[in-house]
């Protein structure tokens, strides 16, 4: 039994599922998140993903329901689900991956949990919701549909946790939050959780929540640490050849690699598999149960790689994943330590690797940058090649995080000169050229 969870006021029995888990140290989200959920306080708190935020609320919610402090759902009345702890969060992975980890701590079952998600058949998840769930995790856009049909209620909620709240706010979800929460009971606990804090979502925070507690935690140069990262010049045309050879010279047995379209995830992974690597991708025009099977593929160990766009970056909670690949660089400072974040979970060892082009310099300074350190770099392979630029590795860590390459910046519209009005184009016929009349 891991002491260091029980100082937190857990139960002796999440305690020990903790630690059958193999979960020996908490992580500095879950040591700070913990004891004012335990006691009912509303939390605010900033928390990258792959630091244990998860179990962070998780953990206080089901200890709290097993001790009646937060009353069961009733049974469903009229086919009508009554939830009393409801969890959002913003794609149908994250909650798909909230759901599996609520299975795993509440490992007796006395808990009645559903998850509903849009992009999937209804039939099961009414099925779900049938048994009226304590716990219901829900992706905003299906939790509105099931509502105006009159099978959700949420006047019994008296939990509410937002998870990944900026992801949902860059999705468009604001609106729909807002409209769940006001069908929450006025009298409830409050967590908002959130890997950025933009202006708009302390606006809702404070809509929201009543006297919150503050967790500031696992900020983008503490939650890479246990991670080596390195980068690798490369031309974009030997990107496919060299993600080829760091695969089979280095053994890499469980690994992210992340692209920035949909139809080079989908290429990617395609040419993989014909050179015997067990691959397959996960982006958004797949359909749910391509999504579902790549990543149980992926959960099991029959695949190797998992090719995917970012939006899988937030969403895959595998924690013997051995490396995460940048094919391509992201264009956001931030997208770059939500990806890698994947690897090098709960204490371990992880390795990030980064390609970069000529056209992605300026994304790799960004994201040094933001880390307040430069990623070293790796010359000894086939397909190395000196950057272009290679000077501004002499340049201090100044300037802004987003920045574009050159080569995407639109050259600014050349206007040609207006004529008054009733003037006409005439054509000189000794030269060709075109005069004003």
């Amino acid at each position: 039994m891991s002491l260091l969870f029980k100082k937190l006021g857990l139960s002796e029995q999440l305690v020990q599922t903790v630690a059958e888990r193999g979960y020996r140290e908490p992580t500095d989200v879950q040591v700070r998140a913990i004891p004012p959920l335990l006691a009912g306080r509303d939390v605010l708190a900033t928390a990258q993903t792959g630091t244990g935020k998860t179990a962070a609320f998780l953990l206080p919610v089901l200890d709290r329901l097993q001790a009646g402090a937060i009353a069961r759902a009733p049974r469903s009345a009229g086919r009508i689900a009554r939830p009393s702890v409801l969890v959002l969060a913003p794609t149908r992975e994250l909650a798909v991956q909230i759901a599996e980890q609520a299975h795993v701590y509440n490992d007796n079952r006395s808990m009645r949990c559903a998850v509903v998600y849009g992009g999937a058949s209804k039939g099961g998840q009414l099925q779900q919701l049938s048994r009226g769930p304590d716990i219901l995790i829900a992706t905003p856009g299906r939790l509105v549909d099931f509502i105006g049909e009159g099978v959700i209620a949420l006047g019994n909620v008296a939990c509410l946790i937002l998870d990944e709240a900026d992801r949902m706010l860059d999705m468009g979800f604001i609106h729909e939050v807002r409209r769940i929460a006001a069908l929450v009971r006025a009298k409830r606990q409050t967590a908002l959780f959130s890997a950025t804090m933009p202006r708009e979502i302390e606006t809702l925070a404070r809509e929201l929540l009543v006297d919150a507690v503050r967790v500031a935690a696992a900020r983008a140069e503490r939650a890479v640490g246990t991670i080596a990262q390195e980068v690798l010049h490369v031309a974009q045309a030997d990107k496919t050849a060299l993600l080829a050879s760091i695969i089979d010279e280095r053994g890499v047995f469980k690994a992210i690699v992340f692209t920035r379209t949909k139809h080079k995830a989908a290429r990617l992974a395609k040419q993989l598999a014909r050179q015997g690597i067990a691959a397959d991708s996960i982006h958004g025009d797949r359909t749910q149960n391509q999504r579902t099977r790549a990543l149980a593929g992926f959960h099991s160990g029959k695949l190797q790689i998992l090719v995917a766009t970012d939006v899988a970056s937030r969403g895959i909670d595998v924690d013997d994943v051995s490396h995460v690949i940048n094919y391509d660089l992201p264009n956001e400072a931030e997208v770059y330590v939500h990806r890698i974040g994947r690897t090098g979970r709960a204490g371990a060892d992880g390795v990030a690797i980064s390609f970069c082009d000529s056209g992605e310099l300026a994304y790799l300074r960004a994201i040094e940058q933001l880390q307040k350190t430069r990623i070293g770099v790796t010359r000894d392979h086939a397909f190395h090649v000196e950057p272009a630029t290679a000077v501004v590795a002499n340049r201090p860590l100044a300037g802004p995080k987003r920045l574009r390459p050159r080569a995407e910046r639109a050259p600014a519209p050349r206007e040609s000169p207006k004529r008054p009005r009733g003037q006409r184009k005439t054509r000189h016929r000794s030269r060709g050229t075109t005069g004003v009349a």
